[in-house]
């Protein structure tokens, strides 16, 4: 079944003192782009964090956000000492651009990163146990997203199915027309000699018969209808199919849509003329559709 790039999922866990939030959102993207909003202490997890996402979605632009509250349990907040002398080493460089001022202690301790919990600290036996979770938490997440991704993929497949009736009705409109066009030309083509002609010319069967025989021949769109036909199918397969699809999709879109402006070239008759016109909106709307399927 066709799945939307568009989705979002939330999750939240609590574990180690800490509640821990996930949320997971996704837009159209031509590849699979994943991006991360977390704590930096967490970036040693972005690898696993990436092949999670990854082996539940194909193709989008994911962003993921992940953050923590502390729930004043079991926690012990302590300095984090290369960060604080980070920040007075910046602050030390700041004199020279003629900055004056030095940083209090509540101003240090308001910085991001300086107070840590004892359990965040380098060298722990618990970071496994913290790459499970983040993992978890997110695979909890995606669930959600994966979610409201297949019902709104199942509606852009009942929009796309639709529409591609339309499209078959408007093509079998096309093939029962085809034969009379060039039995039209005879017609008007006859008509139009007979009252051009005022009896000095006598009248060439052989060349009129060539003239119909040549118009019908660059009017012919059989082959055009037949790929169409074909076209139409292989869409149907794809909305029914899993895993992703949007890039197929998009090919046969254009192919149709090549197809219809070959049809309009060659067909020189108001009425199909005018089903070309039909099939060219209807095909910009499913390709409008086709953009937000994986």
């Amino acid at each position: 079944m066709s799945l939307s790039m568009t989705g979002f999922g939330q999750s939240a866990i609590k574990f180690e003192g800490y509640t821990v939030t996930f949320e997971v959102k996704s837009v159209n993207h031509r590849y699979c782009e994943v991006l991360f909003r977390m704590p930096r202490e967490w970036a040693c997890f972005e690898d696993s964090l990436r092949r999670t996402v990854q082996s539940r979605i194909g193709r989008g632009r994911i962003d993921v956000y992940i953050n923590k509250e502390s729930d004043g349990e079991n926690s012990s907040a302590v300095l984090n000492h290369a960060m604080v002398k980070a920040y007075l080493k910046a602050a030390d460089e700041l004199v020279g651009y003629g900055i004056e001022g030095k940083p209090t202690i509540s101003d240090i301790l308001s910085l991001p990163e300086v107070l840590i919990s004892r359990s965040e600290q380098p060298g722990e036996d618990k970071r496994q146990q913290w790459g499970e979770m983040l993992c978890g938490g997110l695979d909890s997440a995606l669930d959600g997203l994966m979610q409201m991704r297949s019902a709104e993929g199942s509606h852009l497949a009942q929009d796309m199915e639709q529409r591609l009736e339309r499209l078959q009705s408007l093509q079998t409109e096309m093939v029962s027309l085809a034969p009379t066009v060039t039995a039209e030309y005879r017609t008007r083509l006859r008509q139009r000699l007979e009252v051009l002609n005022d009896g000095s010319l006598a009248f060439d069967e052989h060349i009129f018969g060539m003239e119909v025989a040549l118009f019908a021949e660059r009017s012919n769109i059989d082959e055009e209808l037949i790929r169409l036909h074909s076209h139409f199918n292989q869409c149907r397969q794809l909305l029914h199919q899993k895993g992703p699809t949007g890039r197929k999709l998009d090919f046969l879109i254009q192919e149709m849509n090549r197809e219809v402006n070959t049809i309009g070239s060659k067909a020189n008759h108001l009425t199909l003329v005018n089903r070309v016109v039909e099939m060219k909106a209807e095909l910009e709307k499913i390709r409008e559709q086709a953009a937000n399927v994986e």
